[in-house]
């Protein structure tokens, strides 16, 4: 919804500046964006004014059908969409004007071009029962005119729709180990092809000119997987590719372009895990730029990914990984760690549209957790619960957001609430009993109509109150309930760490190998020192008391060589285990030959003190 002004200003309403300033004429004032979302469920499609409202939109014609399979909005939101199992609607937002309707009943798939100028439409493909070949169930229409620019079959719900460029200079398709591409929204000319062997998947960038694409193709008899990336129409020769990353165990994969069209993530997955470390299968995580350069992202836990998102500034990732409870670390574009929140039970990563603030939300069988973080500072603002929640969303502002809880992922408890990320419920909506929620989605707006806003730390005022369940307690039999609580928890929560190279002097945290060759030079250090003090005793260092059994006697001739010799090697060795002790007690894990040395220490002891008095 566009900018509205506010109407004449009354004079107490101006600023006392002087008289003359009071008689200047004075521009409009612009209302802010007000925001609404789309609501779908058994009791209708609905438009609701979202905060500080939270009112039907009356504006909207309630669409009362409860066989309402979709709808979408037009990127600028401006435009809106529904197919209400009867025909396909299109209205402009701001005036409810009805722009075109389609004889399309069996719709299950809406979605508008990134400009708003085409609609494509997809319905559940079906062939005659004589066999023949079914209809074109793929449709693309024009929104100015409401002519169908094109029809094709498309069997696969998977990837069905069409993939633009965002300025609509170009479109691509999948058919048949082949991506199309078509320029300017001409559909009846292939503009270009790129041809590769069982690509299975594809994504173009977004952002300016030049457009490139990303194209998956899985491996097969051996041969690895990869992912490649062109600059259109630079599909031809050898050297065509931007940039090329193969890899083995990818039964699927998710590619996620950056904003700024300079790198792209790709989650590989396999099916299943032949470790059997993991129900979920195995997932690996590469990062690909368009200058050539790709790598591993080197992940600090063992376990699924659960979630992969780029902070809107294209400049850094956040990756949830692990087993539970789960990392969240965020890395820059070298993979090299920023931050990281610690373990929790988390397994998805919003960013906010401005990228200021980071939600880490446990969904499905966790909690419903939700914790809010400031990016700028890396500060904790809030902690609230979302439980039963099958959706969330941010709000185009990048204060609010709404969870949802919806059919048919849960048909009992359904409603929405909006929230603001500092924690309070501003709204509370649940469903009539037996009815259902189906979908919830905010009106988008174009990037830039928000600018980021200062985080705030204190919780928002709301008179809604947040009635979340206290968390079920252990059970405890009956002996021991008027006892006090010993049990210990089953997970120990690692804490956030800052991961930035930091100034000398101070505190840098160390990964688990670094300390490990950190103890491992401390102990080559100490053993030097004792080489050197054995060598040289002026430069010895004063060394505390040791125990009495472990006082080696001093250097004494006996006058017979053999003996003499013999007195040598045995201080030798027990020179030896000592180091071997220390080198356990910095923590070294000893071989069980350098075990049995030490376990000969009483023994060696012995014969020295025999040999000496014999003397």
């Amino acid at each position: 919804m566009g900018l509205q002004p506010l109407g004449s200003l009354t004079p107490q309403m101006l600023p006392m500046e002087s008289s003359k300033a009071c008689l200047r004429p004075r521009k409009p004032v612009a209302r802010p964006c007000l925001h609404q979302f789309g609501f779908r469920g058994s009791e209708g499609l609905y438009m609701v004014n979202g905060p500080p409202h939270f009112t039907e939109n009356t504006i909207f014609q309630r669409d009362s059908g409860r066989n309402c399979k979709v709808f979408t909005f037009s990127k600028d939101g401006s435009l809106f969409a529904w197919c209400n199992g009867e025909k396909i609607n299109i209205v402009n937002v701001t005036s409810n004007q009805l722009l075109h309707t389609f004889d399309l009943p069996k719709t299950v798939c809406l979605e508008f071009s990134p400009k708003g100028n085409v609609l494509a439409t997809w319905q559940p493909y079906t062939t005659a029962k004589d066999g023949a070949a079914g209809v074109p169930n793929l449709q693309l229409f024009n929104v100015q005119t409401g002519k169908c620019l094109k029809s094709f079959i498309q069997k696969k719900i998977q990837n069905w729709c069409p993939c633009w460029s965002d300025d609509e200079s170009i479109c691509a398709r999948n058919v048949n180990n082949e991506l199309h591409f078509f320029e300017n929204n001409d559909f009846s000319t292939i503009a270009n092809k790129l041809h590769l062997q069982k690509v299975t998947d594809f994504v173009v960038s977004p952002g300016d000119q030049p457009s490139k694409v990303a194209v998956y193709v899985p491996g097969s008899k051996g041969a690895p997987s990869f992912v490649r990336l062109y600059q259109y129409p630079v599909f031809g020769g050898p050297q065509a590719a931007l940039a090329n990353k193969s890899f083995f165990k990818a039964d699927k994969v998710t590619l996620l372009w950056n904003s700024k069209a300079t790198a792209v993530l790709v989650i590989a997955s396999t099916e299943v895990d032949k470790t059997g470390a993991s129900y979920y299968g195995e997932q690996t995580l590469h990062y690909i730029a368009t200058n050539g350069e790709s790598a591993v992202v080197q992940l600090r836990k063992n376990g699924p990914i659960y979630d992969a998102a780029w902070n809107p500034n294209s400049m850094e990732f956040c990756v949830m990984y692990g087993f539970m409870p789960a990392k969240a670390t965020i890395f820059n574009l070298k993979c090299d760690p920023v931050f990281d929140f610690g373990t929790g039970p988390h397994n998805a990563a919003y960013y906010s549209p401005q990228g200021h603030i980071l939600v880490l939300a446990g969904f499905g069988n966790l909690s419903g957790q939700l914790d809010v973080w400031d990016l700028k500072n890396y500060k904790l603002v809030s902690k609230p619960q979302a439980s039963d929640s099958t959706y969330f969303a941010w709000c185009p502002d990048g204060e609010h957001i709404v969870t949802a809880t919806c059919s048919p992922r849960l048909r009992v408890g359904n409603g929405y609430k909006i929230w603001h990320y500092t924690g309070s419920v501003l709204y509370k909506y649940e469903v009539q009993p037996n009815a259902e929620l189906w979908q919830v989605a905010w009106q988008p707006f174009l990037e830039g109509t928000f600018p980021a806003k200062a985080v705030k730390y204190h919780t928002v005022p709301s008179k809604v109150p947040n009635e979340e369940p206290k968390p079920a307690q252990a059970y405890r039999p009956p002996a021991l309930r008027d006892k006090p609580d010993t049990s210990s928890k089953l997970h120990e929560n690692e804490p956030p760490q800052n991961m930035r190279p930091q100034s000398k002097g101070s505190d840098k945290p160390l990964s688990k190998t670094a300390l490990k060759n950190q103890r491992k030079h401390e102990a080559k250090k100490v053993a030097k020192q004792e080489a050197r003090a054995e060598g040289n005793p002026e430069i010895a260092p004063s060394s505390p008391v040791l125990n009495a059994d472990h006082i080696v006697p001093p250097s004494v001739t006996s006058g017979d060589p053999e003996v003499d010799k013999k007195i040598k090697n045995l201080k030798k060795k027990l020179k030896a285990i000592e180091q071997l002790k220390d080198q356990a007690a910095t923590g070294k894990q000893l071989e069980k030959n350098q075990l049995e040395k030490i376990q000969k220490e009483a023994a060696l002891l012995k014969e020295l003190e025999d040999l000496e008095l014999g003397v």
